[in-house]
């Protein structure tokens, strides 16, 4: 008789390193406390985030192994191998959820093709977080992950972008390396029309967390924002919200 196979669980983490604790729902750190197997895109910061939410683990006993966009798929099933013998193992990210805006996804694939369970758990995602607080079209949106990094691609592609929300009346989501998000944020003030709707939200679920969702025209007028090297995702929105 075959032995019964292990779960692969997606273990959400904190968006940022401290004081986010919390956003964890009990029923992740439960789940948490009883794996022994973890795959994490850096192991270091995988045990920081278990001793972050389980102050009592014993890290030494943990088997951490690293994955990351260069895994091949053969190196993956390697990693999963703990299932087969019925070990649960964890998948973490580096924030938020493992999967979404993450190179987990490749992981999850190849679990699904050798017969291992997935089990998702409910955690923090700055995705949907920012589409809730942003007041824009929550029933048709898309996320796009970096724009391009030159400023004349970085303008044509938020132009781009612009055009499909009001075709498709779609909110368009995408995010920046921290230390680019000020050149992104006025590219999108200057470049995009007066009636656009822009939101930045940053460092959600933290204590700094700052949420700004307004049209280009008062974008224009207002202060401008401190969202220097922090964490952010930016959200545009040219269409009519459908009550």
């Amino acid at each position: 008789m075959s032995q019964p196979r292990g779960k692969l669980y997606l273990l959400p983490v904190p968006l940022g390193e401290e004081d986010a604790a919390h956003t964890i729902p009990e029923y992740v750190k439960e789940r948490m406390s009883g794996l022994r197997f973890f795959i994490a895109e850096r192991a270091r910061t995988g045990r920081r985030f278990v001793k972050q939410l389980l102050p009592q683990a014993d890290i030494s006993i943990l088997d951490f192994k690293e994955w990351n966009k260069r895994t091949v798929e053969e190196g993956i099933r390697h990693l999963l191998e703990p299932a087969l013998s019925g070990n649960d193992i964890g998948l973490m990210t580096e924030a938020g959820c493992p999967g979404v805006a993450d190179p987990g996804a490749p992981v999850v694939e190849v679990a699904h093709q050798m017969g291992i369970e997935v089990v998702p758990m409910v955690g923090p995602s700055s995705i949907l977080l920012a589409l809730m607080a942003s007041g824009m079209n929550g029933q048709s949106f898309v996320f796009h992950g970096y724009l391009p990094v030159k400023q004349p691609e970085r303008i044509k592609r938020l132009k781009q972008l612009e055009q499909q929300s009001t075709k498709f009346n779609q909110t368009q989501i995408f995010i920046e390396t921290p230390y680019r998000n000020k050149a992104l944020l006025e590219d999108m003030i200057k470049q995009l029309s007066p009636s656009t709707r822009c939101c930045v939200a940053v460092d959600l679920t933290l204590p700094s967390e700052m949420i700004i969702s307004q049209p280009v025209h008062i974008w224009r007028k207002a202060k401008s924002s401190d969202i220097h090297k922090r964490l952010a995702i930016f959200l545009l929105y040219s269409g009519k919200v459908q009550l």
